[in-house]
């Protein structure tokens, strides 16, 4: 009897050890399954599915398979397309905006004998925890003609009206509020990096000669490419959903049309055309987009920063 026990506690010790992580880990499994998995396979399905009438003009409307058809007509879509190219436009002027201040601020707060580092790192993160939403109210009522402050001290030094929903100068509107809030999340990601570098490194290279902003541009930035490959990352992924900036100040200007951008146009193709197959189409659409320009950002920089043996 001790010969046959003794391999059978050992099976169920390891039984239990392989299906210990498991259970740990079901929780999050089936939230991942349930909130993510199940909702992305059903947009997929219903891309593929159409609505049809049967019977002539005064038949019936039932849903059936219609291929690529919603894809080649959200791809055929101007407006679709026009709230694309609006979405890179911003891009290119927020994403840089937010990473090189996010950058300039973590690299003022690592330098020596820096004063109250604690509440300015504070004071600059603090803005991150204000809703998107609230921060797209509180910046629309400062850009408002009839509330903006600046427009007041612009009128008083006879610089005339500012107009801040202009379609040239709109772009910049919302990439302040980008900056709001984005600004203070990125410091904090190059902040940590920085603090990880050992101190030896910048006591070498201060007993080589090198000033302050040299170790800044020659020591730091290097080391602390990967984080800015990973907020860059974030930044862009955040770009292309843009969606509570444009939506929360639509009322307020009529620069801003309900299909600004795509995220915009495919909530209005959803819930004001019940038109859940092209939006769902749309949704994938910009979805793969997302994924290819990610992989593809992601492939350069590391390249730039390992090397070709990335």
């Amino acid at each position: 009897m001790p010969t046959t026990s003794a391999p059978a506690s050992a099976w169920r010790t390891r039984i239990r050890a392989a299906a210990t992580p498991w259970l740990f880990a079901t929780p999050a499994i089936v939230l991942f399954t349930l909130f993510l998995i199940v909702p992305i396979g059903y947009a997929i399905y219903l891309s593929f599915r159409g609505f049809r009438i049967e019977g002539g003009a005064f038949g019936r409307r039932v849903q059936t398979f219609v291929g690529f058809d919603n894809y080649t007509a959200a791809l055929a879509d101007p407006e679709y397309l026009a709230g694309l190219g609006r979405v890179l436009l911003y891009g290119v002027i927020a994403v840089p905006s937010v990473l090189g201040l996010a950058l300039l601020f973590a690299l003022l707060l690592d330098t020596p004998r820096v004063r109250a580092q604690g509440f300015t790192r504070t004071a600059i993160f603090l803005p991150y925890a204000v809703p998107g939403v609230i921060a797209s109210l509180l910046w629309g009522f400062l850009y408002l003609p009839s509330t903006s402050p600046l427009n007041y001290l612009a009128e008083r030094l006879h610089a005339g009206p500012l107009d801040f929903f202009s379609p040239p100068v709109l772009y910049f509107s919302l990439a302040n509020i980008a900056l709001w809030s984005g600004v203070g999340f990125n410091m904090i990601i190059i902040y940590t990096s920085l603090r990880a570098i050992p101190a030896s490194v910048y006591e070498a290279a201060r007993i080589d000669g090198a000033s302050e902003l040299q170790i800044a541009w020659r020591v730091k930035i290097p080391l602390v490419a990967p984080a800015l490959v990973l907020t860059g990352l974030f930044s862009v992924i955040g770009t292309l959903q843009l969606y509570s900036e444009p939506a929360t100040l639509r009322p307020v200007t009529a620069t801003i049309s309900w299909t600004w951008v795509p995220l915009m146009k495919i909530y209005r193709e959803a819930f004001a055309n019940d038109n859940l197959s092209g939006a769902a189409a749309a949704s994938v659409l910009l979805a793969l987009g997302i994924l290819v320009l990610s992989l593809l950002l992601l492939r350069f920089f590391q390249r730039r920063t390992f090397g070709d043996n990335a």
